[in-house]
């Protein structure tokens, strides 16, 4: 069996490229990065260590690499011979990523043996999005043979430097959730939970996993600390987390059919996850993205929404808002332009516009 995935960085190689090797795919890793594609050309495998004392180290072999930019005629013979195609690009990509995938799919069609194309991003039914941009090229796909299943994926990688540029560290924990009903085919991979609905999971995972980074980055920068270890370390931090996932959780179980037991315990996992000293990160990094972060729909904006429309409390997410517009990476594209903004037009018209908040709730943040 045979994948295709887009995106050679550290999730790519550490979580779905491993993942997918574990299932007994043949991974060819598409992207830019020549540097990355020549190293995997050249040695066909890498290292993938857990990050915890003692961690185990498994090698990732039968691999290789296609340079999207330089070499098309490769990825086409890849997609053609692929049995599932997976991104780790980052949703905004997905658009340029469509463009190097549609040409192939009318052939790879023909086939007629059964393709899955999903996209492992960070982002709520990002196939979606990556189906929409193909069929604006292709018209039309036969979903007999493609299908376009969405998922939910969760495993912390840190930024980190290794002797060899392809090895990565990653946490012991993860999580692959992957829409049961649009899966094509009958060959499942294994270490992979199928649900029949998604929402819930991924909604979950955003508003606790994403949400509780939010609140370390945002309120960690705001009492100068520098990285995950660090602001974990402070009892305000966790403090203020738990305040955070204690809101977000009563949407969870409100909206969804979690129990608040099973969202306590689920915290608890997540919170321990985050004081892995292992997997300590730079909170300007976490933090980056501030504008997607403060979307209506993303981690922080829905469910303080939701709690406000409900007259539910909200005091500790409406404080994460604040902590956000006080966060100051200026090596953030988002973060520049979010200043720009509120230079231009203030805090309240920021987030009227962007946020989408109401004057009531938007006079609290203030």
């Amino acid at each position: 069996m045979k994948a295709v995935h887009f995106g050679a960085g550290n999730i790519g190689r550490g979580f779905i490229g491993k993942v997918l090797h574990d299932n007994g795919y043949s991974v060819t890793f598409a992207d830019v990065n020549a540097d990355i594609i020549e190293a995997l050309n050249q040695d066909q495998s890498y290292t993938v260590h857990i990050a915890e004392e003692n961690g185990a180290s498994y090698t990732i072999d039968d691999v290789a690499g296609i340079n999207t930019a330089q070499n098309p005629g490769a990825l086409k013979e890849a997609i053609m011979e692929a049995d599932i195609i997976t991104t780790a690009v980052g949703v905004n990509i997905l658009p340029v990523i469509a463009n190097a995938i549609a040409p192939h799919l009318e052939a790879r069609t023909a086939t007629g043996r059964p393709l899955n194309i999903i996209a492992c991003e960070n982002a709520v039914m990002a196939t979606d999005a990556l189906k929409e941009a193909i069929l604006d090229t292709t018209g039309s796909i036969n979903p007999d043979v493609v299908s376009f299943p969405n998922s939910a994926v969760d495993r912390i990688v840190p930024m980190q430097t290794n002797d060899n540029i392809l090895d990565v560290k990653v946490e012991p924990f993860f999580e692959w959730v992957i829409e049961e009903s649009a899966w094509a085919g009958t060959d499942k991979l294994e270490d992979v939970t199928y649900v029949p609905d998604l929402m819930p999971y991924i909604e979950r995972k955003l508003f606790t996993v994403n949400t509780g980074h939010a609140a370390i980055a945002y309120y960690g920068r705001t009492l100068g600390l520098d990285t995950v270890s660090e602001a974990m370390e402070d009892e305000k931090v966790e403090s203020f987390l738990r305040d955070v996932l204690s809101e977000t959780a009563v949407y969870l179980t409100e909206v969804y059919d979690f129990s608040r037991a099973e969202q306590d315990e689920y915290i608890e996992k997540i919170i321990g996850r985050f004081k892995n000293v292992h997997l300590s990160d730079d909170l300007n990094r976490v933090g980056r993205g501030v504008l997607r972060k403060l979307g209506p729909d993303d981690r922080i904006i829905k469910p303080l929404t939701w709690l406000h429309e409900h007259g539910l409390k909200h005091d500790a997410l409406a404080r994460l808002v604040s902590f956000a517009l006080q966060f100051d990476n200026t090596e953030d594209p988002e973060q520049i332009r979010m200043n720009t903004l509120i230079r231009e037009s203030g805090i309240a018209a920021f987030l009227k516009k962007h946020s989408r908040l109401s004057e009531k709730l938007i006079r609290e943040i203030i």
